[in-house]
């Protein structure tokens, strides 16, 4: 079988047709939340690979376990696609691909191609929805004229158009797709209509506002604060620890006031799409559109892309604490993913930490759960590290073990028993051979 045309079952006849284009931890949990509300659901990625895998019901996404996927496969309810003959005669189509940076510019190629192949298969009436992280003013003055030239259609006159931010948090047990509020707008209130109706059928909570650029703002608003205020603690934890201040005990205690704090702790560096990349996004449009410098964006933009540095800095004065150079040092790395209790590698500061210290000659092998060979992690320092379990044998074994992601699976009394000296990133153990960032 070629695999350009790999595609599921066709669904049944649905309360809507939909496509969502860009299966991943975004447009899989979009596309399958959609399937068990009804809707006729086509996952479509260009991505053969991924595609095969979903074809055959295996899920790479921690929050779509494969028995979910499978049953709305089962049911005809969603179809896996690399094939954009299997976009045709949509009612709604959300866009959920990447938008990286490139040389500290927005790149929206993915973006472009998308709405370049949807149009193509536009109709009268129907709706169109970017998701994917962007600069205020994508929607209307990217989008909609791409899909009017593809179509001959005008958009809010003969197709509705509109933006709703994904706040997809892989791995939280607590907030999903479902019960995490859903910001929409749309190009003019016929548009915004269509598009509130579409997510109030998947989603408990709808928020419109009065318009796409309000819509795709919010996004950048949400993640350049959590950014500013990671980078705020990252940099006074350098400081507490020059000075000999407990500053974990520190955010503990200030935590206790009801009002006015919100609680963010330090780390060896952020990962995942929102905050290493979103942040930029904004501050790129400000300057473009202002022609001033988004002074916060890049302070912290600084600080937090040099915590993986301050990560190696501590453990080269561990070492040397201990008499050992860094160059045949065993390091071991546990975890490898940029968050708790996910294979997510985009982005991650591990890479950054293993990069440098494999430069630096030292033999570092990596222990992570939910990452293995399989799974992509956009990292290429990753691929060269060495693979582990992390069991008495290797924690004895390493001269410097180094917790980067505190998954649960980790068996953190061992760790502490069996390690000769441990920086932990995340504080999560307490000990005479802890060290914590």
């Amino acid at each position: 079988m070629n695999p350009s045309t790999l595609r599921s079952p066709a669904p049944p006849t649905a309360r809507n047709r939909v496509v969502v284009v860009g299966q991943g931890y975004v447009g899989l949990s979009l596309a399958v939340q959609a399937a068990e509300a009804g809707h006729g659901v086509v996952g479509f990625d260009v991505d053969e690979q991924r595609v095969a895998q979903l074809v055959i019901g295996t899920s790479y996404v921690e929050d779509i376990p494969s028995p979910r996927l499978r049953t709305q496969l089962a049911a005809g309810a969603y179809r896996a696609s690399s094939d954009p003959v299997d976009c045709a005669a949509f009612d709604i189509a959300v866009i959920t691909v990447p938008t990286p940076l490139r040389e500290g510019r927005p790149d929206l190629s993915h973006v472009v191609g998308a709405a370049r192949m949807l149009g193509g298969f536009l109709r009268p009436g129907a709706t169109v929805v970017l998701e994917s992280t962007t600069y205020p003013g994508t929607t209307e003055e990217l989008v909609g004229p791409i899909l009017e030239t593809a179509s001959g259609l005008v958009a809010g006159r003969d197709f509705h158009l509109g933006y709703s931010p994904e706040r997809i948090d892989p791995g939280n047990p607590r907030w999903n797709l479902e019960n995490t509020p859903k910001v929409v707008s749309g190009i003019n209130p016929v548009s915004l209509k269509q598009i509130h109706e579409f997510y109030g059928s998947i989603v408990d909570t709808v928020v419109p506002v009065t318009s796409c650029g309000t819509a795709e703002l919010t996004k950048l608003l949400e993640n350049t604060f959590r950014h500013v205020n990671i980078a705020l603690v990252n940099e006074l934890a350098m400081f507490a620890h020059e000075l000999g201040i407990d500053v974990w005990e520190a955010i503990d205690a200030a935590a206790t006031k009801p009002f006015g704090y919100l609680r963010f702790v330090p780390g060896p560096g952020v990962g995942g799409h929102c905050l290493p990349i979103d942040p930029s996004y904004l501050s790129w449009w400000a300057e473009r559109t202002s022609g001033r410098a988004f002074r916060f964006v890049e302070l912290a933009n600084d600080i937090n892309s040099h915590m993986p540095d301050y990560v190696v800095r501590r453990l080269i004065q561990g070492l040397n604490l201990r008499e050992k150079p860094v160059k045949g040092s065993r390091v071991l790395l546990l975890g490898l993913a940029y968050k708790p209790n996910t294979s997510d590698a985009r982005e991650t500061p591990a890479a950054q930490v293993a990069q440098s210290l494999l430069a630096m000659g030292a033999d570092v092998c990596a222990a992570d759960p939910h990452l293995h060979h399989a799974v992509p992690t956009q990292a290429d320092a990753l691929h060269a590290v060495r693979r582990v379990t992390a069991d008495a044998e290797e924690l004895a074994g390493a001269d410097a073990v180094v917790l980067l992601t505190d998954h649960d699976a980790f068996d953190y009394d061992a760790i502490a028993a069996h390690s000769a000296w441990v920086l932990d990133c995340r504080r999560r153990l307490s000990g005479a051979n802890i060290d914590v960032l």
